[in-house]
C-alpha cells in the first residue's frame, strides 16, 4: 500500500477538471486553425459550422447569433465570455480550479496558468483571420504543452496525478470521437472521381487536427482511404491521441488508484472501461464507414460520458465541473463549501475541508 498521506475529493476533482479543461484548449486550437487552414472556396460557413457541431453548441449558438457564419463562430469560439466551451471559457475554468489546488501545485504550474489566462484575455477581433488566426493557434497549443511539460516535471507523482491523467486522457478520447463523427459525415466519398484529391486533403487535414498526420503516414498504405484513418483514429495502440491508448492508459491509472492507494470505488469505472475495449477490439472499419460509423462513435461518446460519470459519482461532489467556468470567481466559496460534504470519498482518512 502506498504510504503517501489521504487527498481530498476536492482536490481530486480539481486536477481532473483542470486537465481536461487545458486538454479542451488545446484540441480547440487545433480544430480552430485547421478549419482555417481547409476551408473550401464557397463553402466556408459549412466548415466553420462543424466547429459548432462537434461541440454541441447548436442551440447556444442560435440563441446568441443566429444563424452562423464564419466571423460569428469565430467570434463565439475565441472572445466570447459566456460561452463555457471558448477558448476563454477553457482556459478561465482550468485557472479556477487551479486556484483551489494552490496547496498542491508548484509555483511553475500556478505563475504559468496566470500569464496565459491573462494573454488569452487580452486577444482582440483583429487577431481571428488570416495569418494573425494561426499566429493565435499557435500560441495557444503552445502554451497548453509548456502546461503540460511544467506538470509533467513538477506535479507530486500521488493520487492527485493519476486523476489529472485520467480526466485529460477521458478528454482527448471523447474530443477525438467528436471530431471524426462530424468531419466523417462531411467528407465521407460519394463516389465523384473528381472529389477525391479534395477528400483525401480533407482526410489529411482531420488528421493534422490531431497532431497525428506523420504519425498516420508512417503506419498507412499510400493510397489510404477513409477506413484507414478511422482504424489509426480509434484503435492504434501507439498514437498518443488515439481512443484506445486514452482508455487503455486511463484503465492503467485507476488500476494504480485501487492497488496503491486502496480506492475501492474505481471497480465500476474500470469495468466501463472493459466495454470500452472490447468495442473498440471487435469492430471493423470498413464496415463501420458503410454501414454505421455515427452510431458507432455514438455509443463511444456514451461511454465516455458514463465513464466521467462513475469516477465523479464514486469520488467528487458530481462528474461535471465544480461551477461554469466563466462565473467560477463569484461561486468559488459555494462549490468549495458543497464539495466538503464529500471529502471523505477520495480516502476514508481525508481531513474535511476547510471553507473560504
Amino acid at each position: 500500500m502506498n504510504q503517501h498521506g489521504p487527498l481530498l475529493a476536492r482536490y481530486a476533482e480539481s486536477l481532473f477538471w483542470m486537465a481536461r479543461y487545458m486538454e479542451r484548449l488545446e484540441n480547440l486550437a487545433r480544430l480552430i486553425d485547421v478549419t482555417q487552414t481547409f476551408e473550401s472556396p464557397g463553402f466556408e460557413t459549412e466548415a466553420w459550422d462543424a466547429l459548432i457541431r462537434i461541440h454541441a453548441d447548436e442551440e447556444d449558438f442560435a440563441k446568441k447569433y443566429g444563424v452562423p457564419d464564419p466571423e460569428s463562430v469565430k467570434h463565439y469560439y475565441l472572445l466570447a465570455r459566456n460561452n463555457p466551451n471558448s477558448i476563454y471559457g477553457s482556459i478561465e475554468g482550468a485557472r479556477t480550479n487551479a486556484r483551489t489546488l494552490r496547496p498542491l501545485i508548484s509555483t511553475e504550474m500556478w505563475k504559468h496558468l496566470n500569464m496565459f489566462h491573462r494573454d488569452l484575455s487580452l486577444v482582440q477581433e483583429d487577431e481571428l483571420s488570416g495569418d494573425s488566426l494561426s499566429r493565435l493557434c499557435s500560441r495557444i497549443k503552445e502554451g497548453v504543452q509548456t502546461h503540460t511539460g511544467i506538470t509533467e516535471g513538477t506535479l507530486f507523482r500521488d493520487q492527485g496525478w493519476h486523476f489529472y491523467e485520467i480526466g485529460r486522457l477521458i478528454e482527448r478520447a471523447d474530443q477525438t470521437t467528436r471530431l471524426l463523427d462530424i468531419k466523417f459525415h462531411r467528407l465521407a466519398p460519394r463516389g465523384q472521381e473528381e472529389k477525391r484529391l479534395e477528400e483525401r486533403t480533407q482526410w489529411g487535414g482531420i488528421l493534422r487536427a490531431v497532431a497525428g498526420y506523420h504519425a498516420f503516414r508512417r503506419v498507412a498504405p499510400v493510397d489510404f482511404g477513409p477506413s484507414d484513418v478511422v482504424s489509426f483514429l480509434l484503435a492504434d495502440a501507439s498514437f498518443p491521441r488515439s481512443v484506445h491508448l486514452c482508455v487503455s492508459q486511463a484503465e492503467w491509472h485507476l488500476t494504480q488508484l485501487r492497488t496503491s492507494y486502496g480506492l475501492r470505488g474505481t471497480l465500476t469505472a474500470l469495468e466501463q472501461i472493459e466495454e470500452v475495449r472490447a468495442a473498440l477490439h471487435d469492430f471493423r472499419a470498413q464496415e463501420l464507414v458503410h454501414e454505421g460509423l455515427h452510431d458507432f462513435l455514438d455509443r463511444l461518446q456514451r461511454d465516455l460520458i458514463t465513464l466521467a460519470a462513475d469516477i465523479g459519482t464514486a469520488f467528487f461532489r458530481d462528474w461535471r465541473p465544480n461551477a461554469e467556468p466563466v462565473a467560477a470567481a463569484q461561486s468559488q466559496s459555494q462549490s468549495q463549501t458543497q464539495t466538503g460534504s464529500q471529502a471523505g470519498k477520495v480516502s476514508a482518512e481525508a481531513e474535511a475541508p476547510s471553507s473560504s
